[in-house]
């Protein structure tokens, strides 16, 4: 695909000791001589701090922590890993930050996070990153175990990993070269919770998320004497969402970013379900499962997505519009681009993307329907059963996507393993990974810089747009670097669905526009569990971290711009 959417703590000091050797006994013709030692060199060396939380970290909308229990405790380990041919010293830091009412100044949430940093930097040399999943619900466990952390899992992805005993590994595709990482926990998520009087469902909703997020990083820039450093976010899924709103609500509060990495995403509910934005996603899964009747097949997946993508906003859209008046020809185009039979295509009325009764995909399980296979919403490539009891399970539960379920066990084993044993923080809490709860409590509604409504219809349908508030951000920050990362096996945030979201969106000025860019993985919606693509998109990350930080008059620009907004609301 087209990559432009426009397209339109310091080490402690070595102390050295020097000892003499007594004299050395000499012939009686010569003075006697004194000869030393070699000086014997002590350091001393960082010591770990582990941290054992007796708090009660309950995860339900009416749950809290007591604001006595409000306290900054964090364990602190040293380790090093080596990036790029370079040997990185770092500290982890895993605790809880206190967030404040903006308005009362007082604590309303204790909010868990792992900070990786890069001993021994200049603040304003060092840029952070500031990461989270999605859900809404989801920790940051699967961006900090999968992607560009110190360390990460051993997955056989697109295959099943098998059960434990698992591994991790020194990750060589890490920022951490490039950037300090922190890896933040919504509350209701990991350890965050709410502090009393507040309950977590005061912090479950579009806006009330992302000003909670804000007040951490804000937190986080304050603790750490971090304010002049350079900033970045990486949001994946609905965490793409939470960033194009938290990019402008930071910026109104004086924090201006460097740059943003969307990956997987979904800036506009009203469009999800849209066939026309899943059709390249739907032939992509078919050419994988060798199941086109292009031929000769083809050998390039960019490029034979390019052509679908062309055939989706043109014949394909119009065949949508024309229904159930239809032109054969176009009918065995998409069958051929599909895979799937022209009178199946036809009884779900050519919508490639249409669900059945039970939340089923059409497409996703009828592909692989002669094998007794299903396709995993989450990347194509992954295979489930789907006859008998497996078919009969709620495909509503993202655990039970073929996607999830295929890298799970080693999600679940190692972070548990990694937390207590390397990290050193352990708890009596159980930790949550994933928060249905907030899911299913969380408030949609959202006003956008303009003052308008966009999260839920009179009907209360859920029709969040959020690509306007990145468009505003954009334009008051015009040296703001955007990069939207999208895995072309992705049926659950489509990538040509990412990339018509951020054509019609409504930023007008073209050189702004060239802030923008999009690249694409044969990978799913955890890019990163692929190894090539998290490869390749490590290297896509270094090219804008360095655009974003090299130039120093739009460094200047972007200080001077942060100083301008915090002077106007002090």
């Amino acid at each position: 695909m087209n990559s432009d959417p426009a397209v339109e703590n310091p080490a402690d000091g070595a102390q050295e000791t020097a000892a003499k050797a007594p004299a050395t006994p000499a012939p009686a013709a010569k003075t006697p001589k004194k000869t030393a030692k070699p000086a014997k060199k002590t350091t001393t060396a960082k010591r770990d701090q582990p941290y054992f939380d007796p708090i009660a970290y309950g995860n339900g909308p009416d749950d809290s922590v007591a604001a006595t229990e409000a306290d900054e405790n964090a364990a602190v380990t040293h380790h090093t890993v080596t990036v790029g041919g370079a040997k990185i010293a770092y500290t982890a830091t895993v605790g809880h930050l206190v967030t404040v009412d903006p308005s009362s100044s007082k604590p309303d949430a204790k909010m868990f996070y792992v900070a990786f940093t890069k001993d021994a930097q200049k603040e304003e040399e060092r840029p952070l990153t500031f990461f989270y999943n999605g859900g809404p619900g989801s920790s940051s466990v699967f961006v900090l175990l999968g992607s560009f952390a110190p360390r990460r899992i051993k997955t056989a992805m697109p295959s099943f990993t098998p059960p434990a005993p698992y591994e991790m590994e020194d990750n060589p595709d890490s920022l951490l070269d490039k950037s300090d990482l922190i890896f933040i926990n919504p509350v209701g998520t990991g350890y965050s919770a709410a502090i009393a009087p507040n309950k977590n469902r005061d912090f479950w909703g579009v806006d009330q998320d992302a000003d909670s997020i804000k007040q951490f990083i804000k937190r986080y820039l304050t603790k750490n004497n971090r304010w002049n450093s350079p900033k970045f976010l990486f949001g994946e899924s609905y965490g793409t969402a939470r960033s194009c709103v938290l990019a402008y609500k930071l910026h109104e509060d004086g924090v201006d970013l460097n740059g943003i990495t969307l990956q997987s995403s979904i800036l506009d509910y009203r469009q999800a379900g849209n066939p026309v934005g899943a059709l390249p996603t739907a032939a992509a899964d078919a050419w994988y499962h060798k199941k086109l009747g292009v031929h000769p097949t083809p050998t390039n997946l960019e490029a034979f997505a390019e052509e679908v993508a062309e055939f989706a906003r043109t014949d394909y859209l119009n065949a949508l519009r024309k229904f159930p008046q239809t032109d054969d020809e176009v009918v065995q185009k998409l069958a051929d681009f599909t895979g799937i039979d022209k009178a199946t295509l036809l009884a779900w009325s050519l919508d490639i993307a249409a669900y059945d009764s039970r939340g089923n995909s059409l497409f996703l399980t009828t592909l692989l329907k002669s094998k007794g296979q299903s396709l995993g919403s989450y990347d194509g490539r992954v295979t489930g059963v789907s006859s008998g009891i497996a078919g009969k399970i709620d495909p509503n539960s993202g655990g039970n996507d073929p996607t999830m379920t295929a890298v799970s066990g080693v999600y679940t084993s190692m972070w548990n393993s990694y937390l207590n044993e390397q990290l050193k923080f352990t708890s009596t809490s159980s930790f949550t990974d994933l928060n249905d709860q907030a899911f299913l409590n969380w408030d949609f509604k959202h006003t956008d810089p303009t003052g308008a409504q966009k999260g839920i219809d009179s009907k209360g349908n859920i029709i969040l747009y959020t690509a306007g508030d990145l468009a505003a951000v954009m334009a008051l920050n015009v040296d703001l670097k955007v990069l939207s990362a999208n895995g072309m096996y992705d049926f659950v945030t489509p990538f040509y669905q990412t990339v018509i979201d951020l054509q019609q969106m409504p930023l007008i000025d073209k050189t702004v526009r060239q802030n923008l860019s999009a690249t694409f993985y044969p990978s799913g919606h955890m890019v990163y569990l692929d190894g090539g693509s998290r490869t390749q998109l490590k290297k896509d990350l270094a090219t804008m971290y360095d655009a974003a930080t090299s130039n120093h008059v739009a460094m200047s620009r972007i200080i001077a711009l942060q100083r301008t907004t915090a002077a106007k609301i002090a």
